[in-house]
């Protein structure tokens, strides 16, 4: 996989690798790793909520009044 970055995209991550005396493909694999992992689990509440509440449509629209 090649990975294409614009000139500041690259000037920044090469940057952030010299300050944390990483590579600068670590920290891009560290951050495709965050990104999956934050996006799994925004998709896993979304599907739960909406398994979930209607079942507590009822409930929620009278707490709400």
């Amino acid at each position: 996989m090649t990975l294409r970055l614009s000139d500041a995209e690259a000037d920044a991550l090469r940057r952030r690798a010299e300050q944390e005396s990483r590579s600068m493909q670590d920290i891009a694999r560290q951050a495709v790793r965050e990104y999956i992992e934050n996006h799994s689990r925004a998709d896993l509440l979304d599907q739960v909520l909406d398994q979930e509440l209607p079942r507590y449509a009822e409930a929620l629209e009278r707490l709400g009044q």
